[in-house]
């Protein structure tokens, strides 16, 4: 109970400019979980889905392997799937690779969606932070010019404590969302290099085991 009611009067402490690096903490976060969450089941997807394409890409067996990627919604389906799709119009490596690559600009996008975010949300803390020690120390020092000069300084160095308090909260918000921010985009890195790594080796099997009968749709 000690510990809330501390931080009930850092919070109050700091004042109005509390609210909105409050605000910015509470969306980052909000961000960073929904990120996580997405970036996870899309890596569980690709995993399940590999898996499954793996035995029958070495069988050569391309006509079920556009059935496993048709029917599944996982990011390197889709990525197959275009260059499968390729495969019956052309059977040139350059142009299923083209195919392949299309597919991957438009799955990338969704991977880094909002992430960057968060690096302008640690950085809006930490102005808002330092903008409400600003407003407190000039309210500070408009405050101790009308009392009792046996009283400023007492006055004044409690008036700063509080308006630090503004910049300790901005600093606290925004080094967690860079950390996140920083393991976010190495997890989309992570996830965008697997997903170039599967579109080779489908297209060194694509090369060693051609079908032996025409892809169907």
């Amino acid at each position: 109970m000690k510990i809330w009611e501390i931080l009930v009067r850092f919070f109050q402490g700091g004042g109005m400019m509390m609210f909105p690096i409050a605000v910015v903490l509470v969306i980052g976060v909000s961000i960073a979980i929904e990120r996580y969450i997405y970036l996870v089941s899309v890596s569980v997807r690709n995993r399940s889905l590999w898996g499954e394409i793996v035995p029958v890409l070495s069988q050569g067996n391309f006509r079920q392997v556009m059935q496993l990627t048709s029917k599944s919604e996982a990011a390197i389906g889709q990525i197959l799937n275009y260059g499968l799709a390729r495969v019956q119009a052309s059977r040139r490596r350059d142009d299923i690779e083209k195919a392949m690559e299309e597919s991957l600009m438009e799955v990338v996008p969704r991977l880094e969606k909002r992430t960057h975010y968060l690096a302008t949300f640690a950085n809006l803390a930490t102005l808002l932070g330092l903008l409400g020690t600003v407003m407190g120390l000039i309210n500070a020092f408009a405050a101790v010019a009308t009392v009792n000069p046996a009283e400023k300084a007492n006055l004044l160095s409690a008036s700063i404590s509080v308006a630090m308090n503004c910049t300790a909260f901005g600093l606290m918000t925004a080094v967690p969302l860079l950390f996140i921010h920083a393991f976010l985009q190495t997890k989309t890195t992570e996830l965008i290099d697997s997903l170039e790594m599967a579109s080779v080796k489908f297209l060194n099997a694509l090369n060693e085991r051609r079908p032996d009968t025409p892809v169907a749709a």
